[in-house]
């Protein structure tokens, strides 16, 4: 972690860059208030703040010259995000104000904080585990509700706390296989394998790793394509689900000549809705190119809303995992019974096209409940994964007391891995990789 020296006071703008009502500088480091006083209006009392304290007053430059009206949180050492000590300056939200301050600040001996470099300092001073620091990038970056919902669990220390459960099983069951293999030609007691606590724990690791999927779906989102021929109304079903007026409609084939996009949500999953052009044979240059788009989205989508003009019926495909067939305009012309049938004019059967989609997307998907712990980060599967691999290959293998050393060896191994997760066990590249991917600020 070369790029991260610890011993410096280090500061950034924990606010989007921005004109706003407030920003907040955030700067942390041994010193800092004292660092700092010389250019407040009221230094003794900076430096002699309380820890979870407000100081108000103004900031100066060297020559003297005010630069603004702030507040300033105190957070001293053992305390406070990173439990170094710190300030929090509360400026006005002035491009013009922030640049002066972030100037100034680099002038006096301070150095701008790396992406990633607050939380980092928060996980050395043990405020944080790796699977909560992972958690601040994922709370940070929720485009949903489920997810924010998730990200916050993690969090507030419940995957930590789980994996620490499933560490000390595992401690046990390696300890009892450790005693038989020091003692075993003392013979005090017959050995008898912990099959069943083994077996139990390996059940535990997979269902954790199957919450992977569940939560990289409420991360990640999926993209849903709007497909079908011109005219049959995939402009207003988008307008509709967006409710707004995004998409050109008009009576006349062939107006959208090339996709739009934007996002929605459905059941809590964050989608990527396309209108596209729609598919047909057309001696318009710019209309096949954006046919072809069409054609390259649809190959690309995690769902396919295929719409069918129930006025007038083309070319209807099979519907399949990815494929979910609409009968729009219900109002004028009503489809078979057990279709699915909408009107994007009215918005009739919508609510039933909402629900299908979401059951399209989750149903090869476990459904978790609202207390159930699930993962989203991917070096977190990966780690459990190999965990889950190395007890599997003990567990086959304990019928063999004379490979007991070798059964020790793949239960470390899996303790191991679980001990990365927390970031017991680590190296500077993994860290380096987790919290370089952090905004600065964070």
């Amino acid at each position: 972690m070369s790029r991260y020296d610890t011993q410096d006071i280090i500061y950034a703008l924990a606010t989007p860059w921005g004109q706003s009502g407030l920003a907040v500088i955030r700067i942390s480091g041994e010193g800092c208030a004292r660092t700092l006083a010389p250019f407040f209006s009221r230094p003794n009392a900076l430096v002699g703040a309380p820890n979870a304290t407000l100081v108000h007053g103004y900031l100066a430059d060297e020559g003297g010259q005010t630069l603004d009206e702030v507040v300033i949180a105190v957070n001293t050492q053992g305390h406070g995000y990173t439990a170094e000590e710190a300030l929090e300056i509360s400026c006005h939200g002035s491009l013009a104000v922030i640049q002066a301050i972030l100037a100034l600040l680099g002038r006096i001996g301070m150095r701008s904080a790396e992406a990633g470099e607050f939380t980092f300092r928060a996980f050395l001073h043990g405020r944080l585990d790796l699977t909560q620091a992972e958690a601040v990038e994922e709370l940070v970056g929720s485009v949903s509700q489920r997810s924010r919902s998730l990200s916050l669990q993690r969090l507030q220390g419940r995957l930590g706390r789980h994996i620490e459960e499933l560490k000390e099983r595992l401690i046990t069951v390696l300890a009892s296989v450790e005693v038989q293999l020091d003692y075993a030609e003392d013979e005090v007691d017959e050995f008898v394998f912990p099959h069943d606590d083994l077996a139990s724990l390996i059940g535990d690791i997979a269902n954790l790793c199957d919450t992977y999927q569940v939560g990289r779906l409420y991360k990640e989102g999926a993209k849903v394509v709007l497909a079908g021929s011109t005219n049959v109304g995939k402009s207003s079903l988008f307008n509709l689900l967006l409710k707004e007026e995004r998409s050109i409609v008009s009576p006349f084939r062939g107006t959208t000549r090339d996709y739009i996009e934007a996002d929605i949500e459905i059941g809590g999953i964050p989608i990527r809705l396309y209108d596209t052009a729609g598919l047909r044979e057309s001696e318009d240059v710019v209309e096949q190119q954006g046919i072809v788009r069409t054609e390259r989205l649809i190959g690309e989508a995690d769902l396919i809303i295929y719409l069918v003009d129930s006025t007038d019926l083309g070319h209807i495909p099979t519907e399949d995992e990815r494929t979910i067939v609409v009968y729009n305009k219900s109002d004028l012309v009503r489809p078979a019974e057990g279709n699915l049938a909408i009107s994007a004019q009215s918005g009739e059967g919508v609510g039933a096209l909402l629900s299908e989609i979401e059951r399209h997307l989750k149903q090869s998907l476990p459904e978790p409940s609202d207390g159930d712990l699930i993962i989203e980060g991917e070096r977190q599967w990966r780690l459990l994964e190999s965990a889950r691999a190395a007890l599997q290959r003990a567990q086959a293998l304990s019928g063999a007391a004379a490979v007991l050393d070798i059964i020790a060896v793949e239960l470390g191994e899996a303790l191991t891995s679980l001990g990365e997760l927390t970031g017991q066990v680590r190296s500077d590249d993994i860290l380096e990789r987790i919290f370089s991917g952090f905004c600065v600020g964070k």
